[in-house]
């Protein structure tokens, strides 16, 4: 019971509905729209609240860099090059968001955000009329999904990885023999523990007396996944869509890299 009021949205709750304005302007706004469910209205819950970055240009820059070395790692492998086409695409769409989460790891790359600003309801309602001619609006980050990304991010600078153990841990990430649809899956897994083993090999030199830092590593890697692609694409590059300099540029990069 005390877990199901914790994760109770308070928003829409009684005491929220008391004042007079709130009442009305409702009370308008479902006449016009209809009646919606509390999932449907705007949620001021901390932890769902929208959030955008305090210095999108900076962080942007920064993050579309990131992406052109991603593509550019995976390019410049030999064995991955050797790959079929059609695998090397699966692999680049499955792979690509956890591979650029490490980059900016390695990267160091850190960023702020902010709460998104929320229109408020009597600007709504005098807007309606233009409601119909409106695109969808677009989908916001979360605080919530922001916070598991810096965290996942801070517990990956807590290891301190050197340039070798970020270049073979990319490999053991990108050569995913578990992806549907490879053609050569299992020459994939013969990359992907020839990646890890390399992993392995190099730790004992750097830190002979961690012996579980291999395995703490492999643990915190399969964290990336837990990320959806769609929040990187909200947060780091929706807001340079406006940019279409930048977005050409970045295009173009990404382009030569991988395909040609």
């Amino acid at each position: 019971v005390a877990y199901l009021d914790y994760e109770r949205c308070q928003c829409h709750s009684e005491e929220n509905r008391n004042a007079i304005l709130y009442t009305l302007l409702s009370q308008n706004l479902n006449h016009k729209w209809g009646s919606h469910s509390p999932s449907q209205q705007r949620c001021l819950c901390q932890k769902r609240r929208t959030v955008c970055l305090q210095t999108p240009q900076v962080t942007c820059q920064a993050a579309s860099d990131v992406l052109v070395k991603t593509v550019s790692f995976m390019k410049n492998l030999p064995s991955f090059q050797l790959l079929p086409w059609g695998d090397q695409l699966l692999l680049l769409n499955s792979c690509w968001a956890p591979l650029f989460i490490l980059g900016l790891v390695q990267e160091m790359v850190t960023f702020e955000v902010m709460e998104t600003p929320a229109p408020s309801m009597l600007k709504r309602i005098l807007l309606d009329g233009q409601s119909k001619r409106q695109e969808p609006e677009r989908t916001q980050p979360t605080l919530a999904g922001v916070q598991r990304l810096q965290c996942c991010l801070n517990t990956f600078w807590s290891l301190d990885l050197s340039p070798k153990e970020y270049a073979y841990l990319k490999g053991a990430i990108l050569f995913n023999p578990d992806v549907p649809g490879l053609r050569a899956s299992l020459y994939i897994e013969s990359l992907q523990r020839e990646a890890q083993r390399a992993l392995r090999e190099v730790l004992v030199p750097l830190h002979p007396e961690d012996q579980g830092r291999f395995a703490r590593i492999l643990l915190i890697a399969s964290t990336l996944r837990s990320i959806p692609p769609a929040l990187i694409t909200d947060l780091f590059f929706r807001p340079i869509i406006g940019n279409w300099m930048l977005v050409c540029d970045l295009y173009i990069k990404c382009s030569k890299l991988f395909f040609f």
